[in-house]
């Protein structure tokens, strides 16, 4: 049986709206969205964490970087569990970082810092967790995606039109840096 509950964001979510109330969720039902070509699967979000973290996962096949994007009072962190990704951060210092990470792996990108990424094999999954000061941002990937019922990765990509970039960002604490370059291999 799958329990559904209305939040601010969905008018039906597998997650309770409320915080303070255990619950379990079995793998990959979550409240899904699509986002280009992967799945992202909300876990815990603001609503049940009383704004302080967020867990997710985003599947993906091989494909393009993410764009170089920043979190003004967002901590994040990537945990591979399937496949590979390529981290791309840069810190204070403008010192800029470039991994591959492969199951088991792990990268913490602090706020304020610079950062994007990139699946680098088919069927890769990662494991992310943001936390801040300022709330969390798990609500963005659906609000510019499409929230979806399929548990699998979307037949076709999922493109918004480029004017909502700039309305999910501002609400959800993402800014994209279009003239950021890595320089790292």
């Amino acid at each position: 049986m799958t329990m559904e509950y209305a939040t601010r964001y969905r008018n039906a979510s597998r997650i309770p709206a409320d915080p303070g109330r255990p619950y379990v969720i079995e793998q990959g039902e979550g409240d899904r969205a699509h986002l280009f070509g992967d799945l992202i699967t909300v876990y815990a979000g603001g609503e049940q964490t009383e704004n302080t973290f967020n867990f997710f996962t985003v599947e993906g096949p091989k494909g393009d970087i993410i764009p170089a994007h920043l979190h003004t009072d967002t901590h994040e962190v990537f945990y591979v569990t399937q496949g590979a990704v390529r981290l791309f951060a840069e810190g204070p210092d403008g010192k800029q970082l470039e991994r591959t990470l492969t199951p088991g792996d792990f990268g913490f990108v602090p706020k304020n810092c610079p950062h994007a990424y990139r699946m680098e094999r088919h069927h890769t999954r990662i494991v992310g967790v943001a936390a801040g000061p300022g709330g969390t941002f798990e609500r963005f990937f659906e609000t510019l995606g499409t929230p979806t019922e399929q548990l699998g990765l979307p037949q076709r990509p999922c493109v918004p039109e480029p004017h909502e970039f700039a309305d999910a960002a501002a609400a959800y604490d993402v800014r994209f840096l279009p003239g950021l370059r890595w320089r790292t291999a």
